[in-house]
């Protein structure tokens, strides 16, 4: 299984806010601490804060900064949101799909995956700056 840049780099952003919970955060400082191009930050940002996981502050003085506590953050539950639930089985108009057993298969998988990063928070992942 492979994760798109996008999860990447909202994965990034969220350890960056992590390490830095009383600072409101740029899009151009996120950009340029986690090395992702600024219109990347600036595309993933909105879905952190649709998913709950981060908050946002306009004009003079604004930025970014968690939502939540770290330990309140699940890395499944952020792969869910950029990822859209990662539908492994995608079967679409195959021949085949009356008759496979392939789908179920590649469902356990994911739902595996998901279990796994389930047990895993932000917390867990960030250290100190």
């Amino acid at each position: 299984m492979k994760l798109t840049r996008y999860t990447d780099y909202a994965l990034r952003v969220l350890q960056l806010l992590g390490r830095n919970p009383d600072k409101l955060m740029s899009i151009h400082e996120l950009s340029k601490t986690c090395g992702a191009p600024e219109n990347h930050v600036m595309k993933v940002t909105p879905a952190l804060v649709r998913g709950g996981f981060i908050a946002s502050a306009r004009g003079r003085g604004g930025g970014l900064k968690l939502a939540k506590n770290p330990r309140d953050i699940r890395l499944g539950d952020v792969v869910r949101v950029t990822e859209g639930g990662l539908d492994l089985g995608e079967c679409g108009d195959c021949a085949m799909a009356t008759d496979c057993h392939l789908t179920a298969a590649l469902t356990n998988a994911s739902d595996a995956f998901f279990q796994a990063l389930d047990t895993v928070t932000l917390a867990d992942v960030i250290s100190p700056a």
